[in-house]
């Protein structure tokens, strides 16, 4: 995983008066909310005998283990001691690690770093989806890497051959370019231009039309939220939440704002989700079997032109990750320097 980034990891609607356990970026967290319905990320151990904090409760608003009592705030620090009494001071050291959060859209970001900024900038979502649209949504856990769950989403020569029967029937295996623009330093859009075999060769991406925002095209944002835009009332829109290296939560929302009668909306609302759960089972099936488990620049795949968002992606994440690597290195170099 990337370091220091803000990383989707719940919906909101999943961390309510109970502390939640989840795995999460290979590590076991405890989310809970405090006095002020602000989502609290803790590391689910407790710093006294290792208890998992997400079996305790929420008490006073803060967050109590269910071992000997001992109480956690929103930073992470023990604030009471029951052994001790509450006029004892407590000792040093009593603290767990405490994660950023952020809440926005119905969803809850982490920010997954050892060293957070003092002001760190909200995380980036889709200017062009409307939180008040209509969804459906629903989660499937893949045995996979987020990488590999990423990079499926990413590929527009894989529709007529895994999802024959749903959004690849036509037969439309020739891929021009794929058109690909940047849209600052982590959020990309990859426009489709498959059609029928004719015999003609592929076009290139500079021999594509300017990028149209109202036909469909993929958003991508790292680093890990994704989007299909069909229509300006319809999108898919998946978080790719890492729960370890070898599995992917994908958190699925399909929005459909075709018609606005109630009962109409809610039918039409069941059977995309239904839909998309069907083309999700179709790429799930696949992706599992891909092999290594982590995707990379170097792996020893021979990628071709329809690739190129893959590879984009590809390149963007290890610079993202070398550029921590130096940091960390630089980090290290100072201390030791003191």
């Amino acid at each position: 995983m990337i370091p220091n980034r803000w990383y989707i990891v719940l919906e909101s609607r999943q961390v309510a008066n109970r502390p939640v356990g989840v795995m999460r970026l290979n590590e076991k967290l405890v989310f809970w909310r405090d006095a002020a319905g602000r989502v609290v990320c803790l590391r689910d151990r407790c710093v006294h005998r290792g208890a998992q904090l997400s079996i305790g409760a929420v008490v006073d608003h803060h967050l109590q283990c269910p071992f000997h009592g001992l109480e956690y705030d929103h930073t992470g620090g023990v604030t009471l001691i029951p052994a001790h009494g509450r006029q004892t001071p407590l000792p040093a050291g009593f603290s767990v690690q405490c994660y950023p959060t952020y809440e926005a859209h119905g969803l809850i970001w982490m920010w997954w770093g050892e060293h957070p900024l003092d002001e760190l900038p909200p995380p980036r979502f889709f200017d062009n989806l409307d939180d008040t649209m209509p969804y459906g949504s629903f989660q499937s856990l893949w045995a996979t890497h987020y990488s590999r769950a990423i990079e499926n989403q990413l590929d527009v020569a894989h529709l007529p051959f895994v999802h024959y029967n749903t959004i690849g029937r036509g037969g439309q295996t020739l891929v021009d370019g794929p058109g690909f623009t940047w849209d600052g330093e982590d959020k990309f859009s990859v426009q489709l231009y498959n059609r029928k075999d004719d015999g003609s060769l592929p076009r290139k991406p500079t021999e594509l039309p300017p990028p149209d925002p109202h036909r469909p095209h993929l958003e991508f944002i790292f680093p890990n939220l994704w989007q299909l835009y069909i229509a300006p009332p319809m999108r898919i829109l998946v978080a790719f939440v890492p729960v370890d290296h070898d599995h992917t939560l994908m958190s699925v929302r399909a929005y459909n704002a075709f018609v606005r009668i109630p009962v109409l909306q809610q039918l039409l609302t069941w059977s995309t989700v239904q839909y998309s759960k069907k083309i999700v089972r179709q790429d799930q099936r696949v992706v599992i079997t891909q092999e290594p488990r982590i995707s990379g620049l170097h792996i020893g795949e021979h990628l071709f032109q329809a690739d190129m968002p893959i590879l984009e992606y590809r390149r963007k994440r290890q610079q993202l990750l070398e550029a921590e690597r130096t940091l960390e290195t630089m980090n290290d170099r100072s201390d030791q320097a003191r």
